[in-house]
């Protein structure tokens, strides 16, 4: 009996919030109405990284824009034009997309240093990374003269199509630091 006094008394402490839609139980049998929490716009924070006390995580261009931003200051990591009208594979392309991030996570396994970017034009399909490599040692060199042709030679015969890889190497991991939060 104590514990139902101290809720209750708990209720009458409490305010009601600005952000809580407010409608009586008689109106809400009436009506058959079902009620929640309005979603207020400064408690919307999904996405958006925290700032940690030393500053110390470090976040790339694409983590460091926040999500509202993808149409203005960032752009998408995959160009899909099937929902144009006459184009009826959408779901082809997605599968498509998900096979090409996979075979190049596998194909340069530990090289990619950000994500893959997918850009169908026409009837090319164009991918773009960066790649960490470190050394640029003549041995390295090779090893990505070998991997862009092995990449783009069975990536076309696959999807029956023209692929281009366009890379862009870095000496560390580091360069790609947008900023620390």
């Amino acid at each position: 009996m104590a514990y139902l006094n101290s809720l209750t008394n708990m209720a009458a402490i409490i305010p009601a919030r600005k952000c809580l839609l407010q409608i009586s139980i008689p109106q809400l049998a009436t009506r058959g109405l079902q009620t929640s929490f309005v979603l207020c716009r400064k408690h919307r924070r999904a996405g958006i990284y925290k700032v940690s006390k030393n500053q110390s995580i470090p976040l790339t261009y694409e983590q460091a824009k926040p999500p509202y931003a993808i149409g203005v200051d960032k752009s998408w990591l995959t160009w899909n034009t099937s929902n144009l009208k006459g184009e009826g594979r959408k779901s082809e392309t997605t599968v498509e997309d998900v096979f090409i991030r996979n075979f190049m996570h596998g194909t340069w396994t530990g090289k990619l240093a950000s994500e893959v970017v997918i850009k169908r034009r026409h009837n090319m399909i164009f991918l773009g990374a960066y790649i960490n490599f470190g050394t640029k040692s003549l041995p390295g060199a090779l090893r990505i003269y070998f991997l862009i042709g092995y990449t783009e030679e069975l990536l076309s015969c696959l999807l029956k199509c023209p692929v281009k890889l366009e890379l862009q190497t870095l000496d560390s991991d580091r360069d790609l630091i947008f900023k620390y939060v």
